[in-house]
C-alpha cells in the first residue's frame, strides 16, 4: 500500500524501507539515538541542527555546543498485538524513571555562565527587589488611607478582651461589639467623583418629580375648584325655591346636566395662577410603624393667600409609569395636639422637622391603615428655603406665649437626651431595638399606647437612668390629651432623641431599595443578597472576611426583629437609630448606608 503525505509525493514500496526499519527497531527496543544514526531523514525534510539554536557571540560572549543526543529513553511496548495496548507516551512513570528522565534531558556539556550573564542576572534580581519594595509601600499607604491611623474600635476591644478586661469595657456585650463594626464604613470615605453622575441623576429625577406634582396641583386648583364650587348651584336653588308646583314632565334642575350658559366662569373662590404662585412647597413623611405608610412619598403646598394647604402623593409603578394623586384635599386646617391645639396652621409652623397633625375622620379617602388611628402625624423632611425666606419678608407674625412654652419643652427634652446619649454612645443599637421589641410585646391592643407604669418598668429593665423629676416633666409634656397613655414611639423619640431628617432620608432610601414591592417588610434572604461588605476597612486590610462582617450585621439585625425571617421598616429604622447615636458627623453616617447598600 502506497502512502501519500501532504506535501510529499507517493513513493514506491522500496523507498519506504527506512520507515519500516524504524518501526521494526522500535519493536525491538531501539532508542531514539539508534534512530538518528541508522535511519537517515528523507531528503525533503531537513535535518534539525540543535547547535545553531544559540545566541550571538556579540551579545553573550560564548556559544553553546551542539546537542548530539537527547538521551530520552522509552520503555519498549508490549509484544502483544492487542488493539488496546498502551503506548509508551501513555505508560505511567515511576519516580526513579522520572528522575532519570530529568537527568538525561539536561546536557552534560553545558558551559558555565559568563561574567556578562552573571551581571545581567544580578541586575534583574535587583530590579525585582526594588519593584517588590515599591509595591509593598504602595499597598501600605493605601491601607493607611482606608483605615485610620488610630486603631479601630473593634481592635481596641479585642486587645482589652485579650487582657481579661472584657467585663469592664463599658458593659459592652457581644452584640454591641458586632453592631459597632458597622461604624467602620465611616473610616472609608465615599468617593465623590465616582458618585457624581449618580448624584446628578438623582437631583434631576427629584426636580422632575416636583415639577410634575406642581403642575398637577395647579391644574386641580385652577379648574376643578371652579367647576365644583357650590356657588354654581345658587341659581338652581333660587329657581327651585320659586317653583311652587314642579312640573312632573320636567326633571328637577338639580338633576339636570348643567349647561355652559348656566355655569359661572368666575366665582368668589376662583383662583388665578398669580394668586397660587405665592405658595410654599415641602416634602413630608408619615410617622407610622407601618412600613408601607412610612415610605410614602408626599409633597405638600401651603398657600399664603388663604392659609390653606394640600398634600399630594407621588406614586411610581415600575420605571416609567408614575401618578400624582391628592392625599389631603386643599383646605384650611388646624393643629390637633400639642401646645398649639386648635390654632390654624401658619407660615411659621413649616420648617424641617415640624409635625403636622390631622384627624383621620376628616379625610375619608385615606388608606385603611392610616384611618385605624385617630390622628396621623406628618413630618416635614425638606422645604423650599428660598420660597420660605421670600414669603417671610412679606408676612408679619408675632411670637406668642405658645412659642416660648415650646422652647421650654425642647430644652427639657434636650437636657434628658444629652445625659442618656453619653451612656448609650456604644450600645445604642441594643438598647433601642430592645425597647422597640419590649414595647411591642406590652402593646396588647395594637394601638401603640402604653401607660406610665409600663414606661418606668422598661427604663428599669434596660438600665436607663432618668430622675423622677425629669420623668414627670417629660410625662406632663407628652400626655397632652390627659388620657394617661402615650404612644411609645413618641416616648422613645422624646427621651432618647432621633436622627435628623437628612440621615433618616438615607435610611428610607436604603429600605425602599430593598422593599421594591412596597410591602413594608423585607425578607432576611433579600438583605443578605443586597448587603455588600467588600469595602469594609477590616475586609480590605485582611483582618476579617466579607462573610464575617455580613454575618455580624445580620446577627445584630435579627436580634432587633420580632420575626426571624423578615425585617420591618420600624425595626430597620430602630437599628440605624441606635447606630446614629455614636456618630457625630452626618457624612460619616451617610457612608455607613451608602457603601454597603450602594445608594
Amino acid at each position: 500500500m502506497d502512502l501519500e503525505i501532504k506535501g510529499v509525493a507517493a513513493s514506491p514500496r522500496n523507498k519506504t524501507q527506512p520507515f519500516s526499519r524504524r518501526k521494526k527497531q522500535l519493536h525491538q527496543g531501539g532508542t531514539s539515538e539508534s534512530w538518528a544514526t541508522q535511519s537517515p531523514c528523507p531528503p525533503v525534510v531537513p535535518r534539525l541542527d540543535l547547535g545553531s539554536l544559540v545566541d550571538s557571540d556579540d551579545e553573550d560572549g560564548f556559544s553553546y555546543a551542539p546537542l548530539s543526543t537527547a538521551h530520552i529513553h522509552f520503555n519498549p511496548p508490549s509484544s502483544s498485538s492487542s488493539p488496546d495496548r498502551v503506548t509508551p507516551f501513555q505508560m505511567p512513570y515511576t519516580q526513579n524513571q522520572l528522575n532519570e528522565l530529568e537527568q538525561n534531558t539536561i546536557p552534560e556539556n553545558l558551559p558555565a555562565p559568563t561574567g556578562k550573564y552573571k551581571l545581567k542576572y544580578q541586575q534583574y534580581k535587583t530590579e525585582m527587589k526594588e519593584g517588590y519594595n515599591q509595591y509593598s509601600k504602595r499597598n501600605a499607604e493605601k491601607k493607611k488611607s482606608n483605615v485610620t491611623c488610630q486603631p479601630s474600635l473593634r481592635n481596641k476591644i479585642d486587645e482589652k478582651c485579650a487582657q481579661g478586661e472584657e467585663t469592664i469595657v463599658d458593659d459592652l456585650t457581644t452584640l454591641d461589639r458586632k453592631a459597632l463594626l458597622q461604624q467602620g464604613y465611616a473610616d472609608n470615605p465615599y468617593h465623590s467623583q465616582r458618585s457624581a453622575r449618580k448624584f446628578e441623576a438623582e437631583i434631576v429625577a427629584a426636580e422632575k418629580k416636583k415639577q410634575m406634582v406642581t403642575e398637577q396641583v395647579m391644574i386641580d386648583c385652577l379648574s376643578r375648584a371652579v367647576i365644583s364650587d357650590p356657588e354654581q348651584n345658587l341659581i338652581t336653588e333660587k329657581q327651585e325655591s320659586a317653583q311652587i308646583l314642579p312640573d312632573p314632565k320636567i326633571a328637577p334642575l338639580r338633576v339636570r346636566k348643567r349647561t355652559l350658559h348656566e355655569t359661572k366662569i368666575r366665582t368668589h373662590s376662583t383662583l388665578t395662577e398669580n394668586v397660587l404662585s405665592h405658595k410654599l412647597q415641602f416634602d413630608g413623611r408619615i410617622i407610622s410603624r407601618n412600613g408601607r405608610d412610612a415610605c410614602r412619598e408626599l409633597i405638600g403646598f401651603f398657600f399664603t393667600h388663604d392659609q390653606s394647604l394640600t398634600i399630594y402623593e407621588y406614586r411610581q409603578f415600575g420605571k416609567n409609569r408614575t401618578n400624582v394623586l391628592p392625599f389631603i384635599q386643599k383646605n384650611v386646617y388646624h393643629h390637633q395636639r400639642g401646645r398649639r391645639k386648635g390654632n390654624q396652621y401658619q407660615l411659621g409652623d413649616f420648617y424641617i422637622g415640624a409635625n403636622l397633625t390631622f384627624l383621620s375622620s376628616d379625610h375619608p379617602s385615606l388608606p385603611k391603615s392610616i384611618k385605624e388611628n385617630t390622628l396621623f402625624i406628618l413630618r416635614i423632611t425638606n422645604i423650599d428655603q428660598i420660597a420660605l425666606d421670600s414669603l417671610k419678608t412679606t408676612s408679619v407674625e408675632h411670637e406668642d406665649e405658645v412659642t416660648s412654652q415650646e422652647c421650654n419643652d425642647k430644652l427639657i427634652f434636650k437636657a434628658v437626651q444629652d445625659v442618656l446619649k453619653e451612656n448609650l454612645h456604644k450600645k445604642g443599637v441594643r438598647i433601642l431595638t430592645g425597647l422597640g421589641k419590649y414595647f411591642k410585646q406590652l402593646d396588647e391592643e395594637g394601638n401603640g399606647l402604653l401607660d406610665k407604669a409600663d414606661f418606668k418598668q422598661a427604663l428599669k429593665i434596660f438600665h436607663i437612668e432618668v430622675s423622677e423629676k425629669d420623668f414627670d416633666s417629660l410625662w406632663l409634656i407628652l400626655n397632652d390629651n390627659n388620657n394617661d397613655k402615650v404612644d411609645y414611639g413618641e416616648f422613645t423619640r422624646a427621651i432618647i432623641g432621633e436622627m435628623n431628617e437628612f440621615r433618616k432620608s438615607f435610611v428610607r432610601k436604603a429600605f425602599m431599595k430593598l422593599d421594591f414591592n412596597k410591602t413594608g417588610s423585607v425578607p432576611i434572604i433579600d438583605i443578605r443578597k443586597c448587603y455588600c461588605a467588600k469595602k469594609h476597612p477590616q475586609v480590605i486590610s485582611g483582618h476579617s472576611t466579607e462573610e464575617e462582617i455580613k454575618s455580624s450585621f445580620l446577627e445584630t439585625l435579627k436580634d432587633a426583629c420580632s420575626k426571624s425571617d423578615e425585617v420591618s421598616y420600624c425595626e430597620f429604622e430602630d437599628y440605624y437609630e441606635g447606630l446614629s447615636i455614636g456618630i457625630v458627623d452626618d457624612e460619616d453616617f451617610v457612608n455607613i448606608l451608602r457603601i454597603p447598600w450602594g445608594i
